[in-house]
């Protein structure tokens, strides 16, 4: 019994050797993902069923109220609504004009949280969306709170997600307030977020919204990740203590996010709104500009040869009355070519049009 002991612990330890140092048992891993998936589910549905049992079982009152507060809150989402369309337009007719082809809103899709990693130094969850759904590594998680983390873990149909809390993640963040630039490191806290070197005499306080700067180009920039708590200054040290708590609900949120950002170069990026442009102008929706500069030159264009064979039909002079308004010097050569040549028609037509198309 004790041999047999002995040669398991051994067996062990050569395997987490292995995996931790080598990428073989990575199939192998897969594969009981596999196996582990029904084994969630399983243990997942006495849940399931005393939640449905529960909703089926509400009281009438409890509906009710629920339904008048989910109708005031609809129409307040509704009037914000239309306010946030009309930025929003406003937003992508100034990308537009910067020719600039930048994502806006970004595509998402709905995880749930099947399970979380028993290390209590570690701070991981699983999610119920894998490789076979379009999940790579790296890409961001939120609630409906603020940014959780980044899946740092790929498997067939489930993922593992590092939330921002674990010692070992950071995240480049800004003051909403002010736009100062930090860097939010996890403390092993599920409810705390340190900013690492700031400044003993910046410009931050206490209840301060940190956002995601993007400047990792890992997490999207504008997402909320936490609200500072506390600013401890010492005059002895060069940088504050900042302490911050996390917006998202990296205990209690069950349904994720997952944010499917532009992949694009900003080469590819620059060639997709070039051709945007160049088939909105085929469609004559171009920019103001270049739209009013043919229709000036055009009717001065039609107007001189109008005005120019009128000018040999009646008089010599009568040609510089006309184009006086116009610009003076344009008269003289409609005065000397006639004089050259015989077809008085065709060298006032193109004499006049050299200064116009000057202009």
């Amino acid at each position: 019994m004790g041999v047999r002991l002995l040669v398991l612990v051994v067996l062990s330890v050569a395997l987490m050797v292995v995996d931790a140092r080598f990428s073989l048992l990575k199939p192998a891993r897969s594969q009981m993902s596999l196996v582990l998936m029904d084994a969630y589910w399983i243990t997942d549905l006495p849940g399931r069923l005393w939640e449905g049992v529960a909703s089926q079982f509400g009281s009438r009152t409890e509906l009710v109220a629920e339904n008048e507060k989910l109708k005031s809150e609809n129409l307040l989402l509704q009037g914000r609504m239309q306010k946030l369309a009309s930025l929003t337009e406003q937003n992508v007719r100034l990308r537009e004009l910067l020719n600039s082809s930048a994502l806006v809103n970004e595509k998402v899709e709905v995880a749930e949280l099947i399970g979380m990693d028993p290390n209590p130094f570690t701070h991981r969850i699983i999610i119920n969306k894998g490789e076979r759904d379009g999940v790579v590594l790296g890409q961001p998680v939120l609630d409906a709170r603020g940014l959780m983390g980044q899946v740092v873990e790929l498997m067939p149909y489930t993922s593992r997600v590092l939330l921002l809390t674990d010692s070992t993640h950071s995240i480049p963040v800004q003051v909403n307030r002010n736009g100062l630039r930090a860097i939010a490191s996890g403390t092993g806290n599920p409810e705390r977020l340190e900013l690492r070197h700031v400044a003993d005499t910046a410009d931050i306080k206490e209840g301060d919204l940190l956002v995601s700067s993007g400047l990792g180009q890992r997490f999207p920039a504008g997402y909320p990740v936490a609200t500072v708590k506390e600013v401890i200054h010492d005059s002895g040290q060069p940088f504050a203590i900042v302490r911050a708590v996390p917006t998202a609900a990296l205990n209690r949120s069950r349904y994720l996010l997952l944010v499917f950002s532009d992949t694009r170069t900003p080469e590819e990026r620059a060639n997709d709104a070039a051709q945007a442009q160049e088939s909105l102008d085929a469609q004559g929706g171009g920019p103001i500009i270049p739209a009013t500069v043919p229709k000036l030159v055009t009717p001065a264009a039609a107007a001189v040869p109008a005005a120019a064979p009128a000018a040999p039909a009646t008089a010599t002079p009568a040609t510089p009355a006309t184009a006086a308004p116009a610009k003076p010097a344009a008269a003289k050569p409609p005065a000397t070519k006639p004089v050259a040549a015989k077809p008085a028609a065709k060298p006032p037509a193109s004499a006049p049009a050299t200064p116009m198309g000057r202009e």
